[in-house]
């Protein structure tokens, strides 16, 4: 078990007055749940990760506490083969909340079915958390390298010729937008780059 998650999610429930020993057994379901066989990516270094870019942007959200809710919660349900991830991890985060008594439940489920399309209006805590969901992709080469590796990793079931395909497809949408981040502008460019590397890389026969 890993203390310091452990610790980060116990003082976020404890916004709601969640009884620590609830706490800690929902932590264990929501723990195994991101280390189930074939995730390489979607992965609790990936909630960490994330959790440390939505406490950076923390001003700018409108009710950080269900951000985080939804940082932990958006890939809970997680399989490459299915398309309703996200729909699945909504609901999921529905049947914890109205267990934990949570009031944010409407809004940490929404934040999650946002993450399937990565559009998050004009809505603030949205932004912040899809920034965060994003940033890998202007983290540093090496980092870039490794994560794009693990998203391989977890789609080894497809033929490599479908994959680079719809890949591509995938990272060229990013590229088509005006900007990738709303808040986490100085990411900006090196995403950029590392998108279309990666597409160049993919392209090659």
């Amino acid at each position: 078990m890993d203390d310091e998650l452990s610790r980060r999610w116990n003082d976020l429930l404890y916004a709601w007055s969640v009884a620590p020993a609830l706490a800690a057994r929902v932590f264990e379901d929501v723990y195994e749940h991101y280390r189930e066989p074939g995730r390489y990516y979607h992965t609790l270094d990936h909630i960490r990760h994330m959790l440390n870019c939505v406490d950076c942007l923390g001003s700018r959200a409108r009710n950080l506490n269900a951000v985080k809710l939804a940082t932990w919660l958006h890939d809970v349900i997680y399989n490459s083969r299915a398309l309703d991830n996200e729909e699945r991890s909504a609901d999921f985060a529905r049947r914890l909340c109205e267990e934990l008594s949570i009031p944010d439940v409407t809004h940490v489920a929404l934040l999650i079915l946002k993450t399937k399309t990565h559009e998050s209006g004009d809505d603030p805590d949205a932004r912040v958390l899809l920034d965060a969901d994003l940033a890998i992709l202007g983290a540093s080469e090496p980092a870039y390298q490794a994560y794009a590796d693990n998203v391989r990793q977890e789609y080894a079931w497809v033929p490599e010729r479908e994959y680079r395909s719809g890949r591509r497809q995938v990272l060229t949408k990013f590229l088509a937008r005006p900007t990738i981040f709303h808040f986490l502008t100085h990411l900006e460019e090196p995403a950029r780059h590392n998108v279309t590397a990666e597409i160049a890389r993919l392209a090659v026969a």
